[in-house]
């Protein structure tokens, strides 16, 4: 269960907003969608070699 303490003073749209981060950390919806419709494990690793090879292109289009 998330807790989020509206501190002295702070709006109720700045509390909402780290609430979202805090929700947004746990994976939960993530975990969710994932769990809607079975993935072979040779398409979840075609999906992270796939993601690393965009990551690591990013990475060199920033260092050159």
């Amino acid at each position: 269960m998330i807790i989020i303490n509206v501190k002295e003073g702070e709006s109720l749209d700045r509390a909402l907003k780290r609430f979202k981060k805090k929700f947004e950390k746990t994976g939960v919806v993530r975990e969710l969608r994932a769990r809607q419709a079975f993935e072979k494990k040779s398409v979840t690793r075609r999906i992270q070699i796939k993601k690393a090879i965009y990551k690591q292109g990013l990475q060199q289009d920033t260092n050159a």
